[in-house]
């Protein structure tokens, strides 16, 4: 069935449906405000999340992502004067979040750009400052002490040390982020050893070109537009403000973790395959959970049952804080999709929402390249299909 008319005028009959497909598909780099800082794992294109709120929400209502990973739900409802909640039990994600919807004050942004421009060419192998260790957490950089990663780490602790000189928490944590940018493209999944002049170049340009977008940001977030994040589960919504007192989302745009499908929330990996916990080092946040507690469940193929439990679980608490009528709007993948779709889809049912399809009963389903996806029996996936599932909260 068709949406009644509860969308945006522009999208009247059938045509919310050929909008939201064009934006599906939309396979540009993504790009625009905030939305560059951070390289989040299975982020998804503003543009989709910025079509679905157009399309299913209207000015000064809220929109939720339970599942806010990078944000970009989350930027694009503040940029379209909505009232934005974004909730997820990962602290990396609340950080990256509450940096790309912070606006700075002037003073910040000129001691960021000083920064940059006059403290970051300064950070060398070869200074050992006496409190320097202070700054390195053993547990938190495991694996950067091997010969491609040691001499980024010590750098970035020189960095982490010199934060201390920007005004307020806010600038800090800006720079933070910028290092987690400039180190994750370091470190993750690189094997070719970088030196140490092409770090800092990058990452003083980094901190220039995010400034520009948190300017951009700051121009497009409308008037009245709010935020609340949240470090919790989905499964907990209901117990924290504003739905703790009643209040409910008119529209939820999301994309939850994906069943037989694992990806690295909580961690880069340096020199092959060998995991660290450094972005939350960089980020300042705390870690010590498990990948399983990020994906639903683990790789193991018999965890099949426990990621549809957990996500009956937090799909049942999503409804309870969505008002009778609200749309969900989710991006999902599947490894076995015949299977693990049906699945999904009577999660669903069960917890009181009615699916909503396009003209002659569709689905939408589009390509993504270049995930470097996990699944349990399938390893490394260079490519994947989603579909886009809608829903009325019932």
């Amino acid at each position: 069935m068709l949406l009644p008319d509860t969308t945006k005028p522009q999208y009247v009959g059938e045509s919310w449906w050929a909008a939201l497909r064009t934006a599906a598909r939309d396979q540009s780099h993504i790009a625009g405000l905030t939305h560059r800082f951070y390289r989040y794992p299975a982020r998804f294109s503003p543009t989709f999340a910025g079509t679905a709120i157009a399309i299913f929400s209207r000015p000064g209502e809220i929109v939720l992502d339970p599942y806010m990973g990078g944000g970009t739900t989350i930027v694009e409802a503040l940029s379209r004067g909505r009232e934005a909640i974004g909730g997820d039990i990962n602290s990396l994600a609340t950080f990256v979040t509450r940096v790309k919807t912070t606006p700075l004050a002037d003073h910040s942004q000129a001691a960021l750009r000083l920064w940059a421009d006059e403290v970051v060419p300064t950070l060398s192998y070869w200074l050992t400052p006496y409190d320097l260790a202070a700054f390195i957490c053993p547990r938190r950089t495991k694996n950067l002490t091997l010969p491609k990663a040691r001499p980024i780490k010590k750098v970035v602790a020189l960095a982490l040390r010199t934060l201390g000189s920007l005004p307020n928490e806010p600038a800090r944590d800006f720079a933070r982020c910028a290092l987690l940018n400039a180190a994750q493209l370091f470190l993750n999944g690189q094997r070719r050893q970088s030196s140490l002049g092409e770090f800092r170049d990058r990452l003083a340009a980094v901190v220039h070109e995010m400034l520009l977008g948190a300017a951009k940001f700051k121009e497009a977030a409308a008037q009245g537009s709010s935020c609340t994040l949240l470090n919790c589960s989905a499964a907990d919504l209901g117990k924290q403000p504003p739905f703790a007192s009643g209040r409910k989302a008119n529209l939820v745009v999301t994309s939850p973790p994906y069943p037989g499908i694992h990806m690295l929330y909580h961690r880069w990996q340096v020199d092959g395959r060998r995991e660290t916990p450094a972005p939350y080092w960089i980020a300042g946040c705390q870690d010590g959970r498990g990948n399983a507690l990020y994906n639903f469940a683990d790789r193991l193929a018999t965890a099949e049952d426990k990621y549809f439990a957990e996500s009956l679980r937090t799909l049942t608490a999503i409804r309870s804080v969505m008002a009778k009528g609200g749309t969900i709007v989710q991006l999902v993948a599947f490894s076995y999709p015949a299977r693990q779709l049906r699945r999904y889809l009577a999660n669903m049912e069960t917890a009181s929402f009615e699916e909503v399809r396009g003209p002659s009963q569709q689905r939408l389903w589009r390509d993504v390249p270049s995930r470097r996806w996990h699944a349990n029996s399938k390893g490394k996936l260079s490519a994947a299909r989603e579909v886009v599932l809608i829903h009325r909260a019932l």
